[in-house]
């Protein structure tokens, strides 16, 4: 199992949440307004006057295979909206309830 968490533009959320479950990924936690900053590159999101845009983030636990699909998508995703921003990471856990 791996954990996912990513961080997104809210202009793509709705094709990241197509995306899991074309990659039969279906549970996950989201946060439909997060503010940030990316380390390198791109504008704040700060849902401010000046910095209007917001981010949207989420949280999913997928089985490896599911996982690794998930994130090509994502990197698909990212590669085609360079301006947007999208971030994704995982970690392996273990057992769940």
């Amino acid at each position: 199992m791996k954990a996912i968490f990513l961080s997104c533009n809210q202009a793509l959320y709705d094709e990241v949440l197509d995306t899991m479950e074309r990659c039969g990924i279906r549970g996950y936690t989201g946060w439909e307004e997060v503010t940030g900053c990316g380390m390198q590159t791109g504008e704040p999101h700060l849902g401010s006057h000046a910095w209007p845009t917001l981010n949207s983030s989420l949280l999913s636990m997928a089985e490896d295979e599911a996982a690794d699909r998930f994130m090509d998508e994502l990197r698909r995703i990212d590669a085609e909206n360079p301006k947007l921003g999208l971030r994704a990471f995982w970690w392996p856990i273990g057992g769940t309830l």
